[in-house]
């Protein structure tokens, strides 16, 4: 059986991209019967750029919530908050001592702020390492990541790689998994969808909410007579994502014809999505209104967790004598 680990950002309500390029990804891999699947939410990373509390734990809240209600099997695999596994901080410590500074200096995390050092702090700048260390304390196996962080799972082998030189096998050195099928979702605006942009479709919003970041997709201003080129219109580009085949094939007839305005096609995209997240979305706000169930799953999850990291961590000590 394979050991797969996912660390899930919480820097706040997944939206229509994070559902189509990691959730549903996610979830559908783990429930391969030869997978044990760990999932953990990770919110001591997002400390390094979220200082309020209590957005932290909005976030928390909001990012469990959904991929509960997206129908992970909290049940049968792991689901739990980095933060309540203190382990993973006692091992940073650890790994902090096998990681070379230029390694770390040469990491995109940090190359990407390196212009302006002021905004750059040690957590940013050891973050490859608090993610070795969520990877590494659980013996994972496999680790599904995207393109950018091809990287940090490579420092992540090469500290493993490293310990293990010095002390003999400890830790498992874990594999890469990178779709590189997967999808980038444009946002309303035609730019990859993302919290930065401020271009997402807030599937887990109230429907007005919602409706009105779909009636705000950006479009060229051909008229509603006019025949119309789907494939380089935002609203048909998001439609055929969730679609299935007879609906895509209907409207990229309607575009092609004429007589068929960006109006009704962004509503029929609104409608689409109502439907098609209508249990996730109840379920959601289920949810939302029972936090303590929420935590209840959580805790369990993070008992189980915990036996994992307390096995892998005590291994660790005694190579190292402590």
């Amino acid at each position: 059986m394979a050991r797969i680990l996912t660390g899930i950002q919480s820097s706040g309500k997944p939206h229509l991209g994070n559902i189509l390029g990691a959730i549903e990804p996610s979830i559908k891999l783990s429930q391969n019967s030869e997978n044990e699947s760990l999932f953990f939410i990770a919110d001591l990373h997002s400390l390094i750029n979220i200082k309020d509390s209590q957005l932290r734990k909005e976030n928390t809240i909001s990012v469990a919530a959904a991929w509960i209600s997206m129908g992970f099997d909290y049940k049968n695999n792991f689901f739990y908050r980095q933060s309540k596994i203190q382990e993973v901080c006692e091992l940073n410590w650890y790994l902090n001592c096998f990681t070379p500074f230029p390694m770390l200096s040469n990491s995109h995390s940090y190359k990407d702020k390196s212009n302006n050092l002021s905004s750059v702090n040690a957590g940013l700048f050891t973050y490859p390492i608090l993610m070795a260390s969520d990877i590494l304390l659980y013996d994972a196996d496999i680790v599904p990541v995207g393109k950018d962080q091809k990287q940090h799972l490579e420092i992540t082998r090469d500290i493993a790689k490293s310990f293990n030189h010095q002390y003999g096998e400890t830790l498992v050195v874990p594999e890469s998994k990178i779709d590189n099928k997967v999808m980038t979702i444009p946002g309303i605006d035609g730019r990859k969808m993302s919290k930065s942009y401020e271009n997402t479709i807030d599937v887990f919003e109230n429907e007005n909410i919602l409706k009105k970041q779909i009636m705000s997709i950006v479009t060229d201003s051909k008229g509603i007579e006019e025949k119309k080129t789907p494939n380089n219109c935002n609203v048909f580009n998001l439609y055929k994502l969730i679609a299935d085949d007879s609906e895509i094939i209907r409207m990229k007839e309607n575009y092609e014809k004429g007589n068929y305005g960006y109006g009704h096609a962004k509503k029929e995209l609104f409608d689409l999505v109502i439907e098609k997240y209508k249990k996730p979305r109840s379920k959601y706000f289920e949810l939302i209104k029972n936090q303590d169930h929420i935590y209840k799953i959580l805790g369990q999850g993070e008992i189980k967790a915990k036996k994992i990291a307390c096995t892998v961590l005590e291994r660790v000590r005694n190579k190292l004598g402590y």
